[in-house]
């Protein structure tokens, strides 16, 4: 992903797919398609060594909307969330 939204959720009463689910929602809204992937701090994510090693399978959540694949970074700071769509064909890519 080469351009994404970054999004902002540090309610600590909200599960990680709400969050998740919020920031797709308005993306959809705002830029009308369902995004595909998003990176997330590996704090964030539940049972995911940090750091996550770069091989690690992305971590699929279905939401009603579709389906979007969750990858950890470094990079992304905790409680953000790098959502987009995926350029390459594969719906993966390198974290």
């Amino acid at each position: 992903m080469n351009v994404g939204m970054l999004w902002f959720d540090n309610d600590p009463k909200k599960e990680l797919d709400v969050k998740i689910d919020r920031a797709a929602t308005y993306y959809r809204e705002k830029y009308g398609k369902m995004p595909t992937v998003c990176f997330v701090h590996p704090s964030m994510v539940p049972e995911t060594p940090s750091p996550a090693p770069k091989n690690a399978p992305p971590i699929e959540i279905k939401l009603d909307k579709g389906q979007l694949h969750i990858r950890t970074n470094q990079s992304v700071l905790p409680n953000h969330f790098w959502i987009g769509v995926n350029g390459t064909s594969d719906p993966c890519i390198e974290g």
